[in-house]
């Protein structure tokens, strides 16, 4: 058996044994370097987005491992997709308090390296850190896009439809039943429609495979992180445009629907939750049949909600009626 190396610190050590396997992009040198180099293709656009978690904050502390790894990858992930772009790689940063064991960091890794793989995305680089604090994890994703291409929040135009991607609402639901297991019985959910609530909060579904169709259809386009209602807010704002939806058409799965069936104020809590990672986007008339059949091709399903309209804010109609929320965005502050 070779001796042991004692030059080599127990950072370098965990991060040659968990994360340089994650480092597939010649790049990325291994992590036996201070940065990575990436040569974004001839004619593109890099883009960059960032976003982290927080245990306590973003993730119940007893979350499985892997799964904390795969979210934060995925949140970010969305957005990417959301801009019509294709994954490069992510930057990680991780702090971690004492107590936490090589297992915790072993399932971190593993659920790291599956989505890595799958979506394409390799680590590049990061920083692992201790702290005297909560698990925090922190990361940079790189996407490309045609030069130019990249489809933003500011360009929403009067007269385009409104669409959404997957159903709303699970996640915010799925919070609420794991602080609370109760509610399962209260709002007379089957064992299987409360599983689905709380995987949704779980374990996203980035749509990125439908990046493409974004980018070559949408007007404007985000990911919804913080509830549709704030989040489309966002939108009209930065386009200088309102939008008027129809709470009818928002896209509920069956378990979100028989919730909000036995507790109807639920519905606020759909919209205006967080934690959807679906893409909200507008287009023109004249493109939907080609964004939809794009869509189906990609296997992902998308449903028309509303219009975009000249004036401020987005109107969220039920029964005729304007819905007025309590708190309209998921917001740290």
């Amino acid at each position: 058996m070779p001796e042991r190396d004692d030059t080599i610190s127990a950072e370098e050590r965990l991060i040659a044994r968990y994360f340089r396997p994650l480092a597939t992009h010649p790049g990325a040198f291994g992590l036996a370097d201070d940065a990575a180099v990436v040569t974004p293709p001839a004619g593109c656009d890099l883009v960059l987005t960032t976003d982290g978690v927080i245990a306590g904050v973003h993730f119940f502390a007893d979350d499985p491992p892997g799964a904390v790894g795969r979210k934060v990858l995925r949140m970010n992930l969305s957005d990417l997709a959301a801009k019509g772009a294709k994954p490069v790689g992510f930057l990680m940063s991780v702090a971690l308090p004492a107590g936490i064991g090589e297992a915790w960091i072993a399932g971190l890794a593993a659920g790291l390296g599956e989505d890595s793989a799958h979506y394409g995305c390799p680590l590049l680089g990061g920083d692992t850190d201790h702290t005297p604090g909560p698990i925090a994890i922190s990361i940079t994703a790189f996407g490309t896009v045609p030069h130019g291409g990249m489809v933003r929040r500011a360009t929403a135009k009067s007269g385009d439809c409104v669409l959404v991607t997957g159903t709303i609402g699970d996640a915010a639901l799925g919070v609420l039943l794991r602080r609370d297991q109760a509610l399962a019985k209260k709002w007379r959910l089957a064992d299987a429609a409360s599983a689905h609530l709380k995987q949704r909060y779980l374990l996203p579904e980035p749509r990125n495979a439908l990046a493409d169709a974004v980018l070559a259809h949408a007007t404007a386009a985000m990911d919804v992180s913080d509830g549709l209602a704030g989040d489309l807010a966002k939108l009209c704002r930065a386009s200088a445009v309102a939008a008027e939806i129809d709470v009818a058409s928002v896209p509920l799965s069956d378990a979100a629907r028989a919730a909000i069936a036995a507790e109807p104020v639920l519905m606020e809590t759909a919209l205006t939750g967080g934690d959807d990672y679906e893409i909200v986007l507008t287009l023109s008339p004249q493109k939907l049949a080609g964004f939809r059949n794009a869509a189906r091709q990609a296997g992902v399903a998308v449903t028309e909600i509303g219009r975009v309209t000249t004036g401020q804010g987005a109107r969220f109609l039920s029964g005729g009626k304007t819905m007025n929320f309590a708190k309209p965005s998921y917001s740290h502050f």
